[in-house]
């Protein structure tokens, strides 16, 4: 039989009792269940008790004394421009499997760029006592509040913020050697929307990659995602595929000379081989098209992409691994940039120029 009392019953098992359950003290019991670093001291037959014990008598800690006893609310607030496919759910798996694991709980608030709601939003969580905040794709200078920051893809020089940023000077070499290795020498650039952090540092890196290449870039090839559509109320996604369609098809109808296309994300990449293949063009015998991040789909989509993958579901972990170190000790010094690096993923929407040319 196993060891431990048998009178604890299942539905309002609180740590005292799971404890005397155990016959263990409450010490040791929530080390294990909070899965504390001392608790790699516990032998592992015993922590294996007490996991197996708290699940059968569906045991649920008590939140609320927890964050009165540590004065914490176990809880941080996410803010995102918006929730779509892509981009927000490969970072968002990330956090979520960090936040999970430490057992806190999260508000998400999409803010879709209106400048009254990244400021109303941060200050309806603090009334509600989140301990920290995550910030994707916005920028921290826009947000005051008095606890750690840790902000993701927004390259935010503000004090006691913390910025996990890719290096976007890397993955332009990255892309533009991919290219030039297939012979494209006439390559068109769609740019991210203003409105993005990550756009202009994007494009400051493909001028320094395209500079330290020999590679000319042509203004008339250089072609924007208009963010001004982008909006609840029109009913417009913003990360739907549309936001590259319409510039390529603008683009194709000024002119057809070039070999190959380096869109800003993904979903443009999509929406772009749909306005070339509409055209007559095929992808990639006749135009090559690389996109960025990496999504889900994006080996999928036929031809599949050739892309720039961020690490953006490591981006998520470390982000929200950084945020608690700094809400559990708000004295040490943290450093304001961590960067992670790109990886060029080659598949079939990329091919040597001039092919059917």
């Amino acid at each position: 039989m196993a060891r431990g009392k048998t009178a604890a019953a299942p539905g309002h098992v609180n740590l005292r009792m799971l404890a005397e359950h155990l016959e263990l003290s409450q010490t040791t019991v929530s080390l294990v269940l909070n899965n504390s670093p001392s608790a790699r001291s516990i032998p592992q037959e015993t922590r294996n008790r007490v996991l197996a014990a708290a699940e059968r008598l569906n045991y649920r800690p008590n939140y609320f004394a927890r964050s009165l006893r540590q004065s914490r609310s176990m809880s941080v607030g996410v803010l995102a421009p918006d929730l779509s496919e892509g981009y927000f759910t490969r970072v968002m798996s990330g956090v979520v499997e960090e936040l999970t694991r430490a057992h806190y709980f999260y508000f998400t608030a999409c803010h879709d760029w209106k400048k009254e709601l990244i400021e109303q939003y941060p200050r309806m969580l603090v009334e509600r006592a989140v301990d920290g905040f995550l910030l994707l794709n916005t920028a921290a200078d826009q947000i005051t509040v008095p606890v750690p920051v840790v902000a993701i893809s927004a390259h935010s020089a503000a004090e006691n913020v913390t910025n996990i940023v890719l290096d976007h000077h890397l993955a332009a070499r990255q892309a533009l050697a991919h290219l030039g290795e297939l012979g494209h020498c006439r390559i068109a650039f769609m740019r991210g929307p203003r409105a993005i952090p990550d756009s202009e540092f994007r494009w400051e890196g493909i001028e320094e990659a395209a500079q330290g290449m020999g590679l000319r870039i042509d203004p008339a090839l250089v072609i924007r995602i208009d963010a001004t559509g982008w909006s609840m109320k029109t009913g417009q996604h913003p990360m739907a595929p549309e936001i590259g369609y319409k510039p390529m098809r603008a683009l194709l109808e000024r002119t057809r000379d070039f070999t190959a296309i380096f869109c800003f994300n993904d979903i443009a990449a999509i929406g772009a081989i749909r306005a070339l293949k509409e055209s007559g063009l095929s992808v990639p015998a006749d135009v090559s098209v690389v996109g960025f991040d990496d999504i889900l789909s994006a080996a999928y989509y036929t031809p599949s992409l050739t892309t720039v993958r961020q690490p953006l579901t490591e981006m998520g972990r470390r982000g929200a691994q950084v945020l608690l170190e700094r809400i559990a000790d708000r004295e040490k010094d943290y450093a304001p940039e961590i960067m992670v690096s790109p990886e060029l993923v080659i598949r079939e929407s990329t091919g040597r120029a001039g092919a059917q040319r």
